[in-house]
């Protein structure tokens, strides 16, 4: 008779708070209450959150994903991703006498106004973003080309081209690493010194809250997985944050069935958190994996409390 083996103890380091923002909890509530409303096919400009699971299960309920306006039928309502939209998209929407919802997350939105303001007075914005993200292409067409200059890097800072060095002013994307964001304010600032940055960090209190957490668990942690999609930028800044906090092995994982075991051979702490997009259940797969290989004691430990909450716009408040 084979004896059964034992398992290695394992301490699992929970992170909180962890995955769903009230802007991604928004912006799906807005997608099933539009299927509710209006019944099936309901059309999506971009993926509505960056997360494949939730993706798929919202086009299981009848919603249809697509990359441009000209691709949805007039008759069908159209939703707005919750990382923006140019300003152009609307417009469009309006023009072709179209039904449509923004689901952008009030956070973006309150850049765009930002954007908005400081252009009336006749500012001309830098934003601290990521090339090609949604976000940032909703946020640099609020405005005329040219209008808002890109900058990814302290690097860029040196290089960046200015109408007129002394009517500046800045906005950054809601998803990026606080730490690294400093770093880039502080070369904005010390090359143009009458810059206008925003009353309050535009940093979402969400992103700024993963980040903390991971920091607080990342010395303890032999590796670290942040369950998110490959193409969710605040992911992936959770996955630098905890690498430059201390844990040398931080992975990437959609979900568990990602996981690198082989790698994991030897741990005896590992920390598991998600980004904004990712929800409850892809990480409680991810728990249960440890748990079905380890004697696994788990650990929550909660740096900041979240209780913000994002109406839905009225259209769907009211009955059809």
């Amino acid at each position: 008779m084979t004896q059964a083996m034992t398992k290695a103890p394992l301490t699992l380091y929970l992170a909180a708070p962890r995955g769903f923002c009230a802007g991604v909890d928004r912006a799906i509530k807005i997608v099933e209450m539009a299927l509710e409303k209006w019944g099936a096919p309901v059309y999506v400009r971009h993926e509505i959150v960056h997360n494949k699971f939730v993706v798929d299960g919202l086009r299981d309920k009848g919603a249809v994903f697509v990359e441009e306006l000209e691709e949805c039928p007039l008759d069908r309502p159209v939703i707005f991703s919750a990382h923006g939209v140019p300003k152009a998209v609307p417009a469009e929407a309006a023009r072709r006498e179209m039904v449509y919802v923004d689901a952008t997350c009030p956070l973006v939105s309150k850049v765009h106004i930002e954007a908005a303001r400081h252009h009336e007075n006749g500012l001309q914005m830098i934003m601290i973003g990521h090339e090609g993200h949604p976000e940032t292409i909703g946020t640099m067409g609020q405005l005329p080309e040219g209008e808002v200059l890109l900058v990814e890097t302290v690097a860029d800072v040196a290089e960046v081209e200015v109408r007129d060095p002394d009517k500046l002013a800045f906005v950054t994307q809601t998803t990026l690493s606080v730490d690294d964001t400093v770093d880039i304010v502080a070369a904005l600032r010390a090359r143009f010194p009458a810059i206008v940055g925003p009353h309050k960090e535009d940093i979402c209190y969400a992103t700024t809250n993963r980040q903390e957490a991971v920091k607080a668990i990342a010395p303890d942690c032999d590796a670290l997985l942040v369950v998110g999609a490959p193409n969710s930028s605040n992911s992936k800044r959770l996955v630098e944050v905890a690498r430059k906090a201390g844990c040398s092995y931080a992975q990437l994982v959609q979900r568990a069935e990602d996981i690198d075991w082989r790698a994991l051979e030897g741990i005896r702490a590992v920390g598991v958190t998600a980004g904004a997009s990712a929800p409850e259940v892809l990480i409680d797969e991810v728990v249960a994996a440890f748990g079905d290989r380890f004697e696994m004691t788990v650990e929550k430990v909660e740096t900041a409390q979240e209780n913000v909450e994002f109406k839905v716009p009225r259209v769907l408040r009211v009955p059809a």
